[in-house]
Protein backbone atom coordinates (compact mmCIF):
# COMPACT_ATOMS: atom_id res chain seq x y z
CA UNK A 1 0.00 0.00 0.00
CA UNK A 2 2.84 2.42 0.72
CA UNK A 3 4.01 2.03 -2.89
CA UNK A 4 0.59 3.16 -4.14
CA UNK A 5 0.72 6.07 -1.72
CA UNK A 6 4.06 7.17 -3.14
CA UNK A 7 2.80 6.77 -6.71
CA UNK A 8 -0.45 8.62 -6.03
CA UNK A 9 0.98 11.59 -4.14
CA UNK A 10 2.14 13.73 -7.11
CA UNK A 11 -1.08 13.09 -9.06
CA UNK A 12 -3.23 14.00 -6.06
CA UNK A 13 -1.19 17.14 -5.41
CA UNK A 14 -1.37 18.24 -9.05
CA UNK A 15 -5.13 17.66 -9.20
CA UNK A 16 -5.59 19.43 -5.87
CA UNK A 17 -3.53 22.46 -6.91
CA UNK A 18 -5.51 22.76 -10.15
CA UNK A 19 -8.82 22.37 -8.33
CA UNK A 20 -7.89 25.10 -5.84
CA UNK A 21 -6.65 27.40 -8.62
CA UNK A 22 -9.89 26.97 -10.60
CA UNK A 23 -12.15 26.96 -7.52
CA UNK A 24 -13.46 23.50 -8.41
CA UNK A 25 -12.82 21.44 -5.26
CA UNK A 26 -16.34 19.97 -5.22
CA UNK A 27 -16.24 19.07 -8.91
CA UNK A 28 -12.79 17.46 -8.61
CA UNK A 29 -13.85 15.53 -5.52
CA UNK A 30 -16.78 14.09 -7.44
CA UNK A 31 -14.73 13.34 -10.57
CA UNK A 32 -11.99 11.57 -8.65
CA UNK A 33 -14.47 9.59 -6.55
CA UNK A 34 -16.21 8.42 -9.73
CA UNK A 35 -12.93 7.56 -11.49
CA UNK A 36 -11.75 5.66 -8.41
CA UNK A 37 -14.91 3.55 -8.45
CA UNK A 38 -14.38 2.83 -12.13
CA UNK A 39 -10.79 1.73 -11.39
CA UNK A 40 -12.07 -0.56 -8.60
CA UNK A 41 -14.58 -2.24 -10.93
CA UNK A 42 -13.56 -5.87 -11.55
CA UNK A 43 -13.94 -5.68 -15.31
CA UNK A 44 -11.92 -2.48 -15.59
CA UNK A 45 -9.32 -3.83 -13.14
CA UNK A 46 -8.83 -6.77 -15.51
CA UNK A 47 -8.07 -4.32 -18.31
CA UNK A 48 -5.61 -2.46 -16.07
CA UNK A 49 -3.81 -5.74 -15.31
CA UNK A 50 -3.67 -6.67 -18.99
CA UNK A 51 -1.12 -5.69 -21.57
CA UNK A 52 -3.09 -2.93 -23.26
CA UNK A 53 -1.51 0.20 -24.68
CA UNK A 54 -1.89 3.51 -22.86
CA UNK A 55 -4.08 4.79 -25.69
CA UNK A 56 -6.40 1.77 -25.47
CA UNK A 57 -6.61 2.03 -21.65
CA UNK A 58 -7.39 5.74 -21.91
CA UNK A 59 -10.06 5.06 -24.52
CA UNK A 60 -11.68 2.32 -22.42
CA UNK A 61 -11.52 4.31 -19.20
CA UNK A 62 -12.89 7.51 -20.72
CA UNK A 63 -15.68 5.66 -22.53
CA UNK A 64 -16.84 4.30 -19.16
CA UNK A 65 -16.50 7.67 -17.40
CA UNK A 66 -18.38 9.50 -20.16
CA UNK A 67 -19.44 12.99 -19.19
CA UNK A 68 -18.37 12.58 -15.56
CA UNK A 69 -14.88 14.01 -16.26
CA UNK A 70 -14.10 17.47 -17.55
CA UNK A 71 -11.18 18.05 -19.92
CA UNK A 72 -8.67 18.32 -17.05
CA UNK A 73 -9.97 15.11 -15.48
CA UNK A 74 -9.63 13.40 -18.85
CA UNK A 75 -6.06 14.70 -19.11
CA UNK A 76 -5.27 13.25 -15.68
CA UNK A 77 -6.56 9.84 -16.83
CA UNK A 78 -4.49 10.10 -20.02
CA UNK A 79 -1.28 10.96 -18.13
CA UNK A 80 -1.84 8.23 -15.55
CA UNK A 81 -2.49 5.69 -18.33
CA UNK A 82 0.67 6.75 -20.18
CA UNK A 83 2.64 6.16 -16.98
CA UNK A 84 0.89 2.88 -16.15
CA UNK A 85 -0.61 4.34 -12.97
CA UNK A 86 -4.38 3.98 -13.38
CA UNK A 87 -4.47 1.35 -10.62
CA UNK A 88 -3.45 4.14 -8.21
CA UNK A 89 -6.61 6.18 -8.86
CA UNK A 90 -8.37 5.13 -5.63
CA UNK A 91 -5.31 6.22 -3.62
CA UNK A 92 -5.14 9.49 -5.59
CA UNK A 93 -8.71 10.14 -4.45
CA UNK A 94 -7.84 9.35 -0.82
CA UNK A 95 -4.89 11.73 -0.87
CA UNK A 96 -6.83 14.44 -2.71
CA UNK A 97 -9.52 14.31 -0.01
CA UNK A 98 -6.87 14.47 2.72
CA UNK A 99 -5.42 17.61 1.12
CA UNK A 100 -8.91 19.07 0.92
CA UNK A 101 -9.63 18.34 4.59
CA UNK A 102 -6.31 19.95 5.51
CA UNK A 103 -7.17 23.07 3.50
CA UNK A 104 -10.62 23.25 5.05
CA UNK A 105 -9.21 22.55 8.54
CA UNK A 106 -11.36 19.46 8.93
CA UNK A 107 -10.59 16.08 10.48
CA UNK A 108 -12.51 12.82 10.37
CA UNK A 109 -12.85 11.21 13.79
CA UNK A 110 -13.83 7.59 14.43
CA UNK A 111 -15.84 7.21 17.62
CA UNK A 112 -16.40 3.62 18.73
CA UNK A 113 -18.61 3.07 21.75
CA UNK A 114 -20.06 0.10 23.60
CA UNK A 115 -23.61 1.44 23.09
CA UNK A 116 -25.11 4.00 20.73
CA UNK A 117 -24.39 7.51 21.98
CA UNK A 118 -27.03 10.17 22.46
CA UNK A 119 -26.85 13.40 20.47
CA UNK A 120 -25.87 15.42 23.55
CA UNK A 121 -22.91 13.10 24.12
CA UNK A 122 -21.86 13.37 20.47
CA UNK A 123 -22.12 17.17 20.62
CA UNK A 124 -19.92 17.25 23.73
CA UNK A 125 -17.29 15.00 22.13
CA UNK A 126 -17.35 17.09 18.96
CA UNK A 127 -16.95 20.44 20.73
CA UNK A 128 -14.12 19.19 22.97
CA UNK A 129 -12.25 17.67 20.03
CA UNK A 130 -12.68 20.82 17.94
CA UNK A 131 -11.14 22.83 20.77
CA UNK A 132 -8.29 20.35 21.25
CA UNK A 133 -7.50 19.77 17.58
CA UNK A 134 -8.30 23.33 16.43
CA UNK A 135 -10.18 21.93 13.45
CA UNK A 136 -13.72 21.24 12.33
CA UNK A 137 -14.54 17.68 13.39
CA UNK A 138 -16.65 15.17 11.47
CA UNK A 139 -17.69 12.25 13.67
CA UNK A 140 -18.05 8.74 12.25
CA UNK A 141 -19.71 6.63 14.93
CA UNK A 142 -19.87 2.87 15.38
CA UNK A 143 -20.81 0.45 18.16
CA UNK A 144 -18.53 -2.32 19.44
CA UNK A 145 -20.05 -4.24 22.35
CA UNK A 146 -16.67 -5.84 23.21
CA UNK A 147 -15.61 -2.50 24.71
CA UNK A 148 -17.95 -3.30 27.65
CA UNK A 149 -18.44 0.44 28.33
CA UNK A 150 -16.88 3.75 27.34
CA UNK A 151 -15.51 5.02 24.02
CA UNK A 152 -12.45 4.85 21.81
CA UNK A 153 -11.76 7.97 19.74
CA UNK A 154 -9.37 7.97 16.77
CA UNK A 155 -8.41 11.17 14.98
CA UNK A 156 -5.42 10.51 12.75
CA UNK A 157 -2.53 9.53 15.04
CA UNK A 158 -4.43 10.56 18.17
CA UNK A 159 -6.14 7.70 20.00
CA UNK A 160 -8.13 8.26 23.17
CA UNK A 161 -9.10 4.92 24.71
CA UNK A 162 -11.59 5.53 27.50
CA UNK A 163 -13.18 2.08 27.33
CA UNK A 164 -13.44 -0.43 30.14
CA UNK A 165 -11.61 -3.05 28.08
CA UNK A 166 -8.80 -0.55 27.41
CA UNK A 167 -8.55 0.32 31.10
CA UNK A 168 -8.46 -3.38 32.02
CA UNK A 169 -5.70 -3.97 29.47
CA UNK A 170 -3.65 -1.08 30.89
CA UNK A 171 -4.20 -2.32 34.46
CA UNK A 172 -3.09 -5.82 33.45
CA UNK A 173 0.05 -4.40 31.82
CA UNK A 174 0.83 -2.34 34.93
CA UNK A 175 0.39 -5.33 37.23
CA UNK A 176 2.67 -7.49 35.08
CA UNK A 177 5.51 -4.97 34.99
Amino acid sequence: MSELTTIARPYAKAAFDLAVEKGELDQWSEMLAFAAEVARNETIADFLDGSYSAEKLTEIFLSVCGEQLNEFGQNLIKVMAENGRLKALPEVTVQFMALRRELEKQVDVEVTSAVALEQAQLDAIESKLEARLERKVKLNCSVDETLVAGVVIRAGDLIIDNSVSGRMRRLSDALQS
